[in-house]
Formats: C-alpha cells, structure tokens, sequence
C-alpha cells in the first residue's frame, strides 16, 4: 500500500508502517551502531557504512515525517537551528535572502549575523504589508525566501502560495517554517513552497524530550543534494535514540495537535474581551490581521500558539506568567 493510500493520520500513528524487517517487531529497535560491516568485496551491507551518514532508525524517521509532508525526501538535524543553518550555508556567498522582520528570535539573528559579515545580503520585509515580500525580491539576485507561517510571537499569517509564486517569479526557492502547524493544519509544498523547515522538538516530538530540525523537499535537487553533503561533513544529522524517541512521540501528534487547537481557540475567545487584556493574537480570531488568509490556508484548526497582550506592561505580564496554575514558565511550544 503506497503512503497516498492511507490518511496522514494513520502515517503517523503507525510511524509510516515501521516494522522491524528482520524480526517482525512492531517496534522498530534503536540501531546505535557508530559502524557497519562491509562483505567480502568490502561493500558496505547497507547503504551508508556509517552513523554520520546515516542509519536505519534515522532514516525511518525521516520517511515518516517526508510522508507528512508530502515531499520527496526529509533531512533530520540535531537541532532546529543546525537544519536553518545548514539551509542558508546553500546561499551563495553574498546571494540575496528575504524574510519577514517578525520571526523566531533565533533564525533572524543567524541571519542577521550573516548579514553583518557580508556572508549574505538580508532584507526584511514587514509582513503586516501584504505587498512587502513581493516588492523585496530582487530578480536574479534572490536566492532564498525564508517565512514562517504563522509567526512568532504575533502569529500574523503569510500567504504561502502568494510568496512562493513571487519567489520563482524572481527565481528563488521559497522555504517555509512549519513549525506552528506541525505538518497538521497547512501543507507548504501542497501550496508551492520548495523546503519545509519543521522545529521537531516542538510539535512533531511533543514531549519536550528531543531536540531536533528537519527539512522536506518537494525535489531532489542540486541544492538537496548539497544539503546532505553538508549535514554529513558537519556532523549534523539526529542520533539514533532521538529517532527512535520522535517516531514515538509523532504517533500521537494528530491527536495532541487538535486537542491543543481547540484548547488554544477556547482560550483565545475567552481573553479576546478581558478588562486586564489589551489584546489577544490569535489567527483563529476574526479580529486578528491574518484570519482570512488562516480561514483559507489552515484546515482543522489555527494552531496551539497565542499572544496575550497584558495591559501594565513588562512588570505586569511577568506576574501573570509566573501566577499561572497549569502552564508552566519555559521556553517552547508543541
């Protein structure tokens, strides 16, 4: 039975069908092994001869979460920022990158770093402009457009399909943070995007026990292929118990994902008129700048994250974080 067969859910509940080949087991065992032995024409009896490269746990995991996807293939990192950054190491020296000014603190200041040292040129566009992407492109001189959808910490919503026509009207890829909706409720590469860039220790993972990046393709490609060059001589692929931990984890993303949509929207609609509250930032929200495109673009739900804009300022809103009952004061999401 080919993936396009069964629903997304089922993919992932079954971690794309990961049954032990050589046992039978249900449960795909941890493969550890730094190395792997070669025949007597010294061959390598698997593919990749060793863990750097690849091995087998690895590649389950990025199946399944390819499958999600809908892409071709999907490349695992040790962290999210290791997968962003080999990402953009694919730029050419001096090559043009477009992104939104609100995004993850840590990629905008990777970019920005970059910038400052002539690696590449930046130029950051406000996404609350709806023509702002487009009028940034430089035709032939952009090579990356990088957004997040919806952004942190506004979740303010781009339109994919709108920005990955104009990126290849200017002949740049476009590559989309997916972070925030956990390959549930927005496919990127179904409205054109090239790359997909997934925070797995978020969502996918959902148990706060993984540190991990992925990024899915749509085509095997030069730059893919350049991708997986620089993973392997950078050392940056996901170890093998970590693997194993998030294709346990993805089994009950679907689950997690709507649960947390609905809770998020009952929480949203409950603040969106509180006296204490300036404001609630929620794409789920009518009031919010980004809800249409989200009405359009996002299916079975808005997402898990909010912003809730407290009136009295800093002071204020640290009172209210550490006041909290059930939620506990750290840093991440999913």
């Amino acid at each position: 039975m080919s993936n396009d067969a069964v629903r997304p859910e089922t993919v992932a509940a079954h971690a794309l069908r990961a049954v032990d080949k050589t046992t039978g087991a249900v449960v795909p065992p941890i493969y550890l092994s730094t190395t792997y032995a070669r025949d007597e024409n010294y061959v390598p009896l698997l593919k990749e001869n060793y863990q750097r490269n690849g091995n087998p746990t690895l590649w389950q995991a990025e199946e399944a979460i390819s499958a999600l996807e809908g892409g071709l293939e999907c490349l695992l990192f040790g962290s999210g920022m290791a997968g962003i950054a080999t990402l953009i190491e694919t730029v050419p020296y001096g090559g043009h990158v477009v992104a939104p000014d609100t995004m993850y603190y840590g990629t905008r200041e990777w970019l920005q770093r970059l910038d400052s040292k002539g690696r590449i040129t930046l130029t950051l566009f406000p996404p609350a402009d709806r023509d702002a992407l487009a009028k940034s492109l430089v035709p032939g001189k952009t090579d990356l457009v990088w957004i997040e959808t919806p952004l942190n910490p506004t979740w303010d919503v781009i339109d994919i399909a709108a920005a990955a026509q104009a990126a290849h009207a200017a002949g740049a890829i476009l590559a989309v943070d997916a972070t925030a909706t956990a390959a549930v409720t927005t496919r990127p590469l179904d409205l054109g995007a090239d790359i997909v860039f997934h925070s797995v220790t978020k969502y996918l993972n959902g148990h706060s026990d993984v540190l991990a990046g992925a990024l899915v393709t749509r085509e095997v490609n030069a730059r893919w292929q350049e991708l997986k060059f620089l993973r392997t001589k950078v050392g940056a692929p996901l170890a093998p118990f970590e693997c194993w931990l998030l294709m346990r984890g993805m089994r009950t993303l679907f689950v997690r994902y709507r649960q947390q949509c609905g809770n998020a929207l009952a929480i949203a609609r409950h603040f969106s008129s509180h006296p204490k509250l300036e404001g609630v930032l929620y794409p789920g929200l009518a009031t919010h700048p980004g809800y249409d495109i989200a009405k359009r673009q996002m299916s079975d739900g808005y997402g898990g994250m909010m912003s809730l804009l407290v009136k009295g300022g800093f002071e204020a809103a640290k009172k209210f974080c550490v006041s909290l009952k059930v939620i506990v004061p750290a840093t991440s999401l999913g």
